[in-house]
C-alpha cells in the first residue's frame, strides 16, 4: 500500500514559513471620503509587494488607477478583462500615465465594497521593468463585475511609493487599502 502524499506532507514540521507576509501600512478612508490613497517610503527589504483592497466609489462607475514612485509620464501599460455576467470587455493601454486596475463598487450598491488583491513582483529589481497582476470584483445581489488585470511600469527604478485614485469621484468612507511586504 502506498502512502497518501497529503498525509506525509502534513507531518512536516519546521520547514514551512508562516510569516512570509508582513504588514507595512493600512489606509482607511474617513468621513467625507477622499480623492486618493498614498503609500510613501515603501521599504526596499522585501521581494514582492501586495496591496489588499476593499473599495467603494462615490459615483455610479469608476475604475481604480495607480502610479508608482511619482511617475506621471506615459510609462505604463496594462491589460484588462472584465465580466459582469452578460458582457465581457477586454483591452489594453499601450502608453498610459497610470495603470488601470478593476472596477470599484459604485455608490448605488448600498453596503457593498469591491475586494481586490494587487501583487507587484520584484519591485526593487533594477534589471527589469515592474510587473503586476490584480484580481478584483464585487457582487451587488446579482449585479457586479469581476476583473483580471495586469500592469507594467516601464522603469528599472525601485517602487518607493504608490498613489491610488479613482477615474472619477472619490473613495467612499471605509474604503481601505493595506500594503504587505512579501519575503523572498
Amino acid at each position: 500500500m502506498s502512502p497518501i502524499p497529503g498525509i506525509i506532507a502534513s507531518q512536516i514540521t519546521g520547514h514551512l514559513s508562516t510569516n512570509s507576509f508582513e504588514s507595512i501600512q493600512t489606509v482607511t478612508v474617513g468621513s467625507g471620503g477622499q480623492s486618493s490613497i498614498s503609500f510613501s517610503s515603501i521599504p526596499s527589504t522585501y521581494k514582492h509587494l501586495q496591496f489588499r483592497m476593499s473599495l467603494k466609489g462615490t459615483v455610479a462607475s469608476a475604475a481604480l488607477l495607480v502610479q508608482y514612485s511619482g511617475d506621471t509620464a506615459s510609462n505604463y501599460n496594462d491589460h484588462y478583462l472584465e465580466a459582469n455576467g452578460s458582457t465581457v470587455v477586454a483591452g489594453y493601454d499601450a502608453t498610459a500615465a497610470m495603470i488601470i486596475y478593476g472596477t470599484m463598487a459604485p455608490t448605488a450598491a448600498t453596503n457593498v465594497f469591491s475586494g481586490g488583491v494587487l501583487d507587484v513582483l520584484d519591485y526593487t529589481n533594477s534589471n527589469k521593468y515592474k510587473t503586476s497582476r490584480t484580481l478584483s470584483g464585487y457582487d451587488a445581489n446579482g449585479s457586479g463585475t469581476i476583473d483580471f488585470d495586469s500592469g507594467l511600469w516601464r522603469s528599472t527604478s525601485s517602487i518607493s511609493s504608490a498613489l491610488f485614485y479613482p477615474t472619477s469621484g472619490n473613495f467612499a468612507q471605509y474604503s481601505q487599502i493595506s500594503l504587505y511586504g512579501i519575503k523572498g
